[in-house]
């Protein structure tokens, strides 16, 4: 696949979720607890977002190339929306962010080039779930369960649908006036998931407790972004010292690569368990006022 050491890390952060999330789902359909097949489908969404970010779905145009804002500060990968393509290409000549600012905003892009991403596979599998329900013939209770799943697939769609139109305006508000030093969080998806929370049926009190989980949340994230950044350079010296041929250097180094690796790896599985949990609370809020 070509992937950077930090996006190898990932990919064993998400695959490890994945089957965490594969083996609850035997243990429920054991009991009989996913009849209408919901959860099932769920799985096989978040598989197939998996395999398209990392280009293992087998289209050559899918795969992310490999960019690393780590170490220049720009960008090798498109963003894939004429759009965000203009607003990324006025945010960096405007002069108005430093070198730790733009990696800060492409970081914002390149999430939510993803958010877009995932919302278009979810769509899809809605659009082919709706094709498959208009050509039954004989409605019966099966399919009125299946009505359900569509409703809440929708939903879902109207959820992250909102999330990507406000991760738009404030892409665009960003990119023109630059980043608010009094703004409350940094990171863009605690910043999305934020906006959700206020518009979520939450209490001021439940609120402020939210609040005060994504400050901790935020600096997880801030924990992994380092052991990120730190895997990049030992990966780079790795790489180096290979061709010195002093073995002790080159042991010395691929254990300290070792050990930075399984630290990324084991942090990026804790953030993405975490922003699973949080968007989960989100969501029921959300759902509480609909009713």
């Amino acid at each position: 696949l070509h992937l950077s050491a930090v996006k190898l890390a990932e990919l064993h952060s998400d695959l490890k979720i994945q089957e965490k999330d594969e083996l609850s789902w035997k243990k429920l359909k054991a009991e009989g607890l996913d009849e209408d097949g919901e959860k099932e489908a769920k799985l096989r969404r978040n598989l197939n977002v998996i395999m398209t970010k990392y280009g293992m779905n087998g289209k050559k145009d899918s795969q992310l190339v490999d960019t690393n804002y780590i170490k220049d500060g720009t960008e090798s990968d498109t963003l894939d929306d004429p759009r965000l393509e203009k607003l990324w290409s006025k945010a960096k000549t405007s002069g108005k962010f430093s070198d730790e600012e733009l990696d800060k905003l492409w970081r914002e892009f390149k999430h939510h080039k993803e958010k877009i991403r995932e919302y278009n596979i979810l769509l899809e599998t809605v659009s082919r779930t709706e094709d498959i329900h208009k050509n039954l013939i004989n409605p019966s209770e099966e399919n009125l369960v299946k009505e359900e799943i569509l409703h809440n697939k929708h939903r879902e769609l109207k959820e992250k649908l909102r999330s990507i139109n406000q991760g738009f305006e404030r892409l665009r508000k960003v990119s023109h006036q630059g980043y608010d030093t009094t703004s409350e969080f940094e990171e863009p998806r605690v910043i999305d998931l934020w906006d959700m929370a206020k518009s979520a049926n939450f209490t001021e009190k439940e609120l402020e407790s939210f609040r005060e989980e994504l400050k901790h949340f935020e600096a997880k994230i801030e924990k992994h972004h380092h052991y990120q950044k730190q895997l990049e350079i030992s990966h780079q010296k790795l790489k180096h010292v290979e061709g010195t041929g002093d073995k002790d250097h080159l042991n010395r180094n691929k254990e300290k690569y070792a050990m930075l690796q399984e630290k990324t790896k084991e942090l990026g599985y804790k953030v993405k368990k975490h922003l699973q949990d949080l968007s989960s609370r989100i969501s029921q809020g959300l759902q509480h006022n609909e009713l």
